[in-house]
């Protein structure tokens, strides 16, 4: 069965290529039909990434946010046009200690091999799941990055101590409104805090218990643990200032991605006696979790549209690259891309 893969060969240009893909009894082929851009897509589309990294993935179709429709399956799990999310992570072993998304020996969608930007891709049943038929798919389509967020919640519980009045969360965008959505679901009974750069953005916060400038923090604010959702050049100053605010003995989610390093005050670090993990990624386990979320509490699913941002009906490359570059220009939101073929 002949295959069109859109790769990215070099910063800002996409090409077609053809590939072929065996149909046989154990993998079910997906059409992508809800394709979301993330900002690890921008750092290979804009070539942010360093140039022995580009080196060495490109070419390679980007996108590890999507969802489809079946359109074969010789296993029987699925029927034709059944709606279902693709997990990106690909491991090929199994660990009883380490989860599969931390296995150095695990592959990932648009990072090391192609991700969904493909006219049709195989994938193993495991890899996949059922999706609510009723769902809103531009918000399903970015399902991947709520599930990281879930999973590092899921973590926080085993990591953190059990007196959990009060929870900051930093960062104004994508990931900070995901997180603290979820945390405030997992923990109505907690106090949840958005710490942000941009107060027209926590605007949309409303399930917040309190916002804040971060320029404009109360001296007597005290956090019982954190989560830092902000990333980039700026984690360093995020993290530290968390490591001011946060009670002896708390929790440090790190969500953030930069590309340099972060230094940080360990000093405080060691005399209030934190605890510092990070997070990345999600596994099938997440994934299932969080669609149980979203069938039992469809108000999750109606706080995420607000961050539904551009959809762009996509049929060739470039309508791709017009995509791409509108979400480089984007102030909030995710931008979809909704396969039109």
């Amino acid at each position: 069965m002949l295959n069109k893969v859109y790769q990215l060969v070099r910063p800002r240009q996409f090409e077609v290529v053809f590939k072929d893909i065996t149909l046989d009894d154990s993998h079910i082929v997906v059409h992508p039909t809800y394709l979301s851009i993330c900002n690890a897509d921008q750092r290979y589309y804009q070539g942010l990434r360093a140039e022995s990294v580009l080196k060495k993935k490109l070419p390679m179709a980007l996108i590890h946010e999507a969802i489809g429709r079946v359109i074969y399956d010789p296993t029987g799990a699925y029927k034709v046009g059944d709606l279902v999310v693709m997990i990106p992570n690909t491991p090929v072993e199994h660990d009883d200690i380490i989860a599969e998304n931390y296995l150095r020996s695990s592959k990932f969608r648009a990072s090391g091999f192609d991700g969904f930007m493909q006219e049709y891709v195989s994938m193993a049943p495991d890899r996949l799941l059922p999706l609510p038929q009723d769902i809103n798919p531009t918000v399903a389509a970015f399902t991947e990055i709520v599930s990281v967020s879930y999973h590092a919640i899921s973590r926080f519980k085993r990591f953190s101590h059990e007196r959990r009045d009060v929870i900051g969360v930093w960062g104004d965008g994508n990931l900070g409104y995901i997180t603290s959505l979820l945390l405030k679901h997992a923990m109505p009974e907690s106090k949840i805090y958005l710490f942000g750069v941009n107060e027209y953005k926590m605007h949309d916060f409303s399930f917040v218990d309190g916002t804040y400038l971060v320029s404009d923090i109360p001296e007597d604010m005290h956090l019982d643990h954190a989560f830092e959702c902000v990333g980039g050049g700026a984690s360093a100053k995020a993290i530290n200032q968390i490591i001011d605010y946060i009670n002896p003995e708390g929790t440090i989610s790190i969500l953030g991605v930069s590309e340099d390093l972060a230094p940080i005050n360990t000093r405080m670090v060691l005399e209030k006696g934190l605890r510092i993990f990070g997070s990345s990624r999600s596994g099938r386990e997440d994934f299932a979790g969080l669609i149980d979320l979203y069938r039992q509490c469809p108000d999750v699913v109606n706080h995420l549209e607000k961050i539904v941002g551009a959809q762009v009906n996509v049929r060739h490359v470039t309508d791709m690259t017009e995509a791409f570059e509108m979400d480089i220009h984007k102030i909030m939101g995710k931008t979809i891309m909704i396969w039109d073929n």
